[in-house]
């Protein structure tokens, strides 16, 4: 067998199970949601639980999946956003998610709607679980810049005007409505996703994410 690169670590080695080496399948699974909020917090941010800080395996398995093409990696990662998601509601059932939707332009430079594909695996994990749960997409992306090159206020006045609702959204539905997204940064995206989603009758409950980036302090 080939060595293949693994995503968390970029050994290569061969035999590597959806990608990732066994110590960096155990660093991930060592992980442990929890509740999250960037400083400052933007207004109607709404609760935020993460798996982890962007950093270590965690940040480099999103970094081959999103923009390296190893799109093997949906069903692990997919697998650990469910378990975000069954912290953050807690009892609340039934469960309706909601991903964060990508521009036309994003998902042409990844190959496709990356986070769809993620929401994909966490729904059929939480079912096969026995979770009462459907996936609902209210949102459409309009063009925007990559948040990448984007500073906080940038990212603000960006995430803004970033979504539009649908026609013909169905009634809010009963239980709890968590909002899916890959990293949270500065919360500009969720929070106009929130506001997005409250002004159509879906307020979101929670938002669930793998990765949230964590604010250095200078000595």
């Amino acid at each position: 067998m080939l060595p293949v690169e693994c995503a968390g670590c970029r050994d290569r080695r061969p035999g590597l199970r959806h990608g990732v080496c066994p110590e960096c399948v155990a660093a991930l699974g060592a992980l442990r949601p929890r509740a999250v909020r960037p400083t400052p917090a933007p207004p109607d941010l709404p609760p935020c639980v993460a798996l982890g800080p962007y950093a270590g395996p965690l940040r480099e398995a999103l970094l081959a999946y999103k923009d390296h093409g190893r799109h093997g990696l949906a069903r692990p990662l997919g697998v650990l956003l469910a378990e975000v998601v069954a912290v953050a509601v807690g009892e609340a059932r039934p469960v309706t998610l909601v991903p964060v939707p990508d521009t036309a332009a994003a998902a042409r430079a990844r190959y496709g709607d990356h986070l769809g594909r993620l929401t994909r695996h966490c729904a059929d994990r939480l079912r096969r679980a026995g979770w009462p749960v459907r996936v609902r997409r209210p949102l459409r992306a309009l063009p925007r810049p990559d948040s990448v090159t984007l500073d906080s206020a940038g990212r603000a006045a960006a995430a803004e005007s970033a979504f539009r609702v649908r026609p013909r959204v169905p009634s809010a539905p009963d239980g709890a409505v968590v909002v899916l997204d890959d990293i949270l940064t500065t919360g500009a995206t969720l929070a106009a996703v929130g506001r997005a989603l409250t002004a159509s009758g879906m307020s979101p409950t929670v938002a669930a994410v793998l990765a949230a980036t964590e604010k250095r302090h200078r000595p």
